[in-house]
């Protein structure tokens, strides 16, 4: 399937998915390089903002699938944030991981590559799972608004008929 049915499909090109998803990357930077303190405002909205503006985007543009969109942008922001975090991991990660169990024996560069591939992985699924959070979010606000429009002709028509 190429790049433009996609686009044609969604109601949306591929290029503004990426592009919304890169609003999350100036947060995994801040986090990883500990320029902002965890709950704090700066912080909030770095972490916050995006994602609103990701729904309100797909919302009012009335994206023909937005569930669809924000899947996609949620796992693109997974790409980012996976690619950010195998960037800064020595500046993020001060101290060497360690594992347990059976795996306590191993030598350290086997145990940063099951951990940096464990991370990578981790954070695909956590853009994934903003990405479900956030369409079905969208979802519902296209519901409720399609419902409200709906109920809105209805009346006009009735106050018409009268």
């Amino acid at each position: 399937m190429s790049i433009q049915k996609i686009n044609d499909y969604l109601g949306i090109s591929i290029f503004t998915l990426i592009l919304l998803s890169l609003l999350g990357v100036p947060r995994v930077i801040a986090h990883d390089l500990s320029i902002v303190e965890e709950g704090s405002l700066a912080n909030r909205i770095l972490v916050f903002a995006p994602i609103v503006i990701w729904i309100m985007f797909i919302v009012l543009k009335k994206v023909q699938k937005p569930f669809l969109s924000l899947l996609l942008i949620g796992f693109f922001y997974g790409i980012f944030l996976a690619i950010v975090h195998q960037l800064f991991w020595n500046i993020a990660l001060d101290t060497p991981i360690q594992l347990g169990g059976n795996l306590s024996n191993l030598p350290q560069v086997a145990v940063n590559i099951i951990a940096r591939i464990f991370a990578f992985f981790s954070s695909i699924t956590t853009g994934i799972v903003l990405g479900v959070i956030t369409g079905a979010a969208s979802s519902l606000l296209r519901f409720v608004r399609k419902s409200f429009t709906a109920k809105s002709a209805e009346m006009k028509d009735k106050n018409h008929q009268i």
